[in-house]
């Protein structure tokens, strides 16, 4: 196929000629260096910061920083359609063809990739939660499951299991596991977690309630994955065994739970009297 035929589909998408260039350069060789790239993509030295600053923003390319050294590599593809596919299905078909042609996808795939800004990480989530085949693990605060319901609920629908923590009062997830004493846990915990594994292949962990300063880690190694699924797990295990026990037993059961993350967290005597002042407050 045409190149040129590939670039004026993608220039219709919204991309400059520009940002094309430096896209399908980056799908043929990743990561590397601004130079490198202006070098392999014709695009001048002058203008190719500003060129991936801008496919930055839009979250076709990412960057990755060690020490004074930044590289650079694209999104997958198939991730880069499912983003523009909603708005342009008619162009699409020419595009993936190309991309898969000279896509050559790195088998060193340990990265981690840091994403800001709350309203991006939520895009990105809804992106991976909409291409999910098989599982999506999740722990999530109610104010963020509000805006991925759209693309959970079509996941639900397709077949894709769901399971996992729900972290506030108004859960219309019978999959999702309602997290006990959510008054306890605001009393300790400043910030709105987020935890969310698709397939086994994808997790985003980090904080999403800063604004515009959130800031997640997306990973695709397989250690990370299975680490952050084992917390999900651990944390729904506690909950389904709290909530099958009797109001005694139950009442036990979170004294015990109380000193052992007090032992754990070596709280003073004052800062523990706190946080049970606070839980009682709420």
């Amino acid at each position: 196929m045409d190149n040129e035929v590939i670039i004026d589909n993608m220039k219709n998408l919204g991309m400059t000629e520009y940002e094309v260039k430096a896209y399908l350069s980056l799908l043929g060789q990743y990561p590397v260096n601004g130079y490198t790239l202006s070098k392999n993509s014709g695009i001048p030295r002058s203008r190719i910061y500003e060129v991936l600053n801008s496919l930055k923003d839009k979250q076709i390319v990412f960057e990755q920083k060690e020490g004074k050294s930044v590289s650079y590599y694209p999104l997958e593809p198939k991730s880069l359609l499912e983003k523009y596919k909603k708005k342009f299905d008619n162009m699409m078909d020419n595009i993936e063809e190309y991309t898969k042609q000279v896509y050559i996808k790195n088998k060193d795939d340990n990265r981690l990739v840091i994403i800001n800004g709350r309203e991006k990480i939520i895009d990105f989530i809804n992106l991976l939660i909409s291409d999910a085949k098989e599982r999506i693990a999740l722990s999530i605060w109610e104010e963020e499951i509000n805006e991925i319901s759209d693309s959970l609920d079509k996941a639900i629908e397709r077949g894709v299991t769901v399971k996992g923590i729900y972290l506030g009062v108004n859960n219309k997830y019978k999959q999702l596991v309602t997290h006990r004493r959510i008054d306890r846990y605001l009393a300790e915990k400043k910030e709105r977690y987020m935890t969310i594994a698709v397939d086994s292949t994808h997790v985003v962990f980090g904080i999403l309630s800063r604004g515009a300063d959130s800031k997640v880690t997306w990973a695709k190694d397989s250690g990370f994955v299975e680490m952050s699924e084992d917390y999900i797990s651990h944390d729904l295990m506690v909950n389904v065994y709290s909530n099958s026990l009797g109001e005694k037993e139950k009442e036990k059961f979170e004294v015990f739970c109380d000193k052992a993350r007090r032992d754990y967290f070596d709280y003073t005597d004052e800062e523990f009297e706190k946080i049970k002042w606070k839980e009682k407050k709420s």
